[in-house]
């Protein structure tokens, strides 16, 4: 049974439109409603697309500077040669095209409050602007030894791990600390449970209102499938799918395989999706082992480019031999000598052709890739014919 969610974060959620009420999102909602009415800087983290940009919304419009500006700035959509300037403001003359003196958004924002997303984005020299700041109030614009003041709240957010970049030095620890203050958690989205499903009804009947289309619905099957996945873009890709099958899929229910179909193989490691098969499944299942096969090829290979670039030149070819060595297979199928890996895919491929009799198009649309991916993947696998 759910716990009751109070009075005050419903009107929070129903002010800002957000959707969920899964236990992690509740409580950083809290979080930001309590910090809210203290003047203190936040840090807000989470994966990229998880909706870090509601929190400092929230801390704006519900404590003691809501009727004062509200500056969102993105520091890693801004040059770094002009980043000091944008925050700061400039003199005129002060470098090449700063034909006139300019106010910096922590001019701009005095009494109110600013957003710094992606601040691990910033150079280090402005980070030690922006630690005076947050220390004094007090700051230089670009080409002026004029002290000014500012009034203004920091709210700060990010998807890298600050403490790991401060030991890198790509980020000063006394800055972290000055605004980790209060830091805010946001979920991911695979985190969030039915919360999914109601994000996926939300994006399909906005998406339908908006251009006019049948709404689309979702079969048992594929809400499964949704609460599965491991969304390595968060909301932002999900929004995105269900956008792709609203438009695609006008007027229908969408079936498992309709939302697989949808889904992007994700080549990268350390983002696989991870779905779980149902037994019944048999697309979802070959969809997963291309996805593994593809990913342990990928880490397979820069494995052995780390080892053909170690300074150790002595011990560069004994060791990479024996990499090969452990990779070549005992019995290897007909003349073939490739890795594990592609003996794997091979046997996929092999089989899959034969059950449609050397099929081509019907094997390749079983595999879900298409006629010239698979004559190429026969090609370099030495499949004949």
């Amino acid at each position: 049974m759910k716990a009751e969610i109070p009075e005050e974060i419903l009107r929070v959620k129903q002010r800002l439109s957000i959707i969920g009420d899964s236990p992690a999102l509740i409580e950083a909602i809290k979080r930001a409603v309590t910090v809210a009415p203290i003047d203190l800087s936040v840090l807000v983290t989470g994966s990229s697309g998880s909706g870090k940009e509601f929190f400092p919304k929230i801390i704006h419009q519900f404590g003691a500077r809501k009727h004062k500006k509200y500056i969102a700035v993105n520091c890693g959509a801004i040059p770094e040669g002009t980043i000091d300037s944008e925050l700061f403001g400039h003199e005129k003359g002060s470098f090449t095209g700063a034909v006139s003196a300019r106010k910096g958004y922590f001019e701009e924002a005095d009494g109110g409050t600013i957003f710094l997303d992606e601040v691990a984005e910033l150079p280090l020299t402005t980070q030690a602007r922006l630690l005076r700041v947050l220390e004094t109030g007090e700051f230089l614009k670009v080409g002026s030894s004029t002290v000014q003041s500012t009034d203004i709240r920091v709210v700060a957010a990010t998807n890298v791990d600050l403490i790991k970049a401060v030991a890198e030095g790509r980020f000063r620890e006394d800055l972290y600390y000055r605004l980790s203050t209060v830091v805010i958690n946001v979920p991911p989205l695979h985190e969030r449970g039915e919360d999914i499903i109601l994000l996926a009804r939300k994006f399909a009947a906005d998406f339908a209102e908006k251009y006019m289309t049948r709404p689309i619905s979702f079969s048992e099957e594929a809400k499964r499938a949704m609460m599965l996945y491991n969304w390595p873009g968060n909301v932002r890709q999900l929004k995105n799918i269900i956008d792709q099958l609203a438009l695609f899929e006008a007027g229908s229910e969408i079936s498992r395989r309709q939302l697989l179909e949808a889904l992007p193989i994700n080549r990268d490691p350390q983002s696989t999706p991870m779905i779980a098969p149902s037994d019944d499944s048999s697309e979802l299942e070959r969809k997963m082992i291309f996805q593994m096969l593809f990913s342990m090829r990928d880490e397979i290979e820069n494995l052995k480019q780390r080892l053909k670039d170690s300074p150790a030149d002595a011990d560069r070819s004994s060791t990479v031999h024996d990499v090969r060595a452990l990779m070549a297979p005992e019995h290897p199928a007909g003349d073939f000598t490739g890795n594990p890996l592609d003996l794997s895919e091979r046997k996929t491929i092999e089989e899959t052709l034969a059950r449609h009799d050397g099929n081509k198009k019907q094997a390749a649309e079983e595999l879900q890739i298409s006629l010239r991916t698979l004559y190429r993947k026969m090609q370099d696998l030495g499949i004949s014919s």
